[in-house]
């Protein structure tokens, strides 16, 4: 009996979800099934032009794991593309990362997905000396946050 596969981390969840050929009715349409994790590791190696280790890193998956997601997800598109196939993309096992923010002024915590951009002030007082912090509460090590200030 295999292990239960583990959680992927994604950043990003899209809004769209479906994407069709363009003059063909969807009841005539088989669709390809396109987890988000799988859509993630595109969106890392295609779009975002990171090397597999990098990717590998941010999903939490060792190198070959991201090797295979990525590759099953190429083969989805092109499957596709190629033969006039529906994408949904739905499922899979993954786990949204959080980003966690604290302000300096007044001291409000709040949390956002990371496919959000965060606020450039204190969704509270309106300040804009703003802390991201680790998910237990510890400075965020980065070297774009310094001295509570996003540069």
């Amino acid at each position: 009996m295999s292990r239960p596969p583990k959680c992927r981390r994604v950043e990003f969840v899209p809004q769209l979800t479906y994407f069709k050929p363009a003059g063909v009715p969807i009841r005539d349409l088989t669709e390809v099934n396109l987890t988000i994790e799988e859509l993630e590791a595109i969106r890392l190696k295609d779009l975002k032009g990171l090397e597999q280790e990098a990717c590998a890193e941010k999903m939490g998956v060792s190198r070959p794991t991201y090797h295979r997601i990525l590759t099953s997800a190429r083969q989805k598109v092109a499957e596709a593309l190629i033969k006039g196939k529906a994408i949904k993309v739905e499922g899979g096992n993954f786990q949204v990362v959080i980003k966690y923010f604290r302000c300096l002024k007044c001291g409000h915590q709040w949390e956002e997905k990371c496919d959000h951009r965060p606020e450039s002030s204190c969704p509270t007082c309106d300040a804009a000396e703003i802390l991201r912090l680790n998910s237990d509460g510890s400075l965020f090590n980065c070297r774009r946050w310094k001295e509570g200030r996003r540069i």
